[in-house]
């Protein structure tokens, strides 16, 4: 089992995460969007298995300075958003054999045990 965790060192529910995946045992591997962008491909992946609207992180200023017009984009258009600015990709972001399980960590354990396939 592979789990990459996608998101950026400072972000507290990324730490918060990280320690509850510590807690569990669950070996991981951090990927920092901010030094290594994921590609176009690879969010497309993404949005197709769990949709563009849970992936927006609607609290960051990158979201906010889009302004209205985003509210009528297609997942195209979010894909291409995302591509050039990994900040309004909502963090931190599970992928689990290839494949994006969880996005956010603000679920109940056994929710994000289930996800996880833990």
């Amino acid at each position: 089992m592979s789990i990459q965790v996608y998101g950026i060192p400072n972000c507290g529910t990324c730490k918060k995460a990280f320690t509850w995946l510590e807690q569990h045992g669950v070996a991981y591997e951090f990927i920092n969007t901010k030094e290594t962008p994921p590609t176009q491909a690879l969010i497309q992946a993404w949005v197709e298995v769990l949709g563009s609207k849970p992936m927006r992180n609607t609290s960051g200023q990158s979201y906010r300075a889009l302004g209205s017009e985003r509210d009528n984009w297609t997942d195209a258009q979010w894909v291409d958003a995302f591509t050039q600015d990994a900040m309004l990709l909502k963090r931190p972001l599970f992928v689990k054999d290839g494949t994006a399980v969880l996005v956010g960590f603000r679920d109940k354990d056994e929710v994000i045990r289930q996800k996880l396939g833990l």
